[in-house]
């Protein structure tokens, strides 16, 4: 029996594989950069899919669609201070969608939760611990 995820992991990677061939024959077409980044942040592909989202947004700077995606690849690359920019513009464009209004919210959330992390102190060199050597003998 073939394990769930992986049988998603393929379906996506065929997916990606049709969308680059797509690409090859017409490589400014804006929808199907956007629909490429979909599926990289389907498998987690953070990197890819905000260099893909990127270029449909450039492409297509009046399709909202573009805009969404292109935040959500920032927000899994860690940057919700651009996808906030990103929704904006989305939401600049059609000022009644939900799905980019749920995003910015989410964005804002995050930025608020860094900000609390801050200001109490945390920062990623402070919570890590000193590992002492055990191996040796005494």
């Amino acid at each position: 029996m073939v394990h769930p995820l992986y049988h998603e992991d393929g379906k996506y990677r065929e997916a990606l594989g049709k969308w680059e061939a797509a690409l090859t024959l017409i490589p400014e077409n804006a929808v199907l950069h956007e629909q490429k980044a979909q599926v990289l942040l389907e498998i987690g592909d953070s990197w890819n899919a905000l260099k893909a989202a990127t270029r449909a947004a450039e492409l297509e700077p009046s399709w909202a669609e573009a805009w969404i995606t292109l935040g959500r690849a920032q927000l899994n690359f860690g940057e919700p201070d651009s996808a906030i920019e990103s929704f904006d513009k989305a939401l600049a464009i059609k000022p009644d969608s939900e799905e980019a209004q749920d995003d910015r919210h989410t964005a804002s959330h995050l930025i608020k939760r860094r900000k609390q992390l801050h200001s109490a102190g945390l920062s990623t060199s402070e919570n890590r611990y000193a590992v002492s050597d055990k191996t040796k003998s005494s």
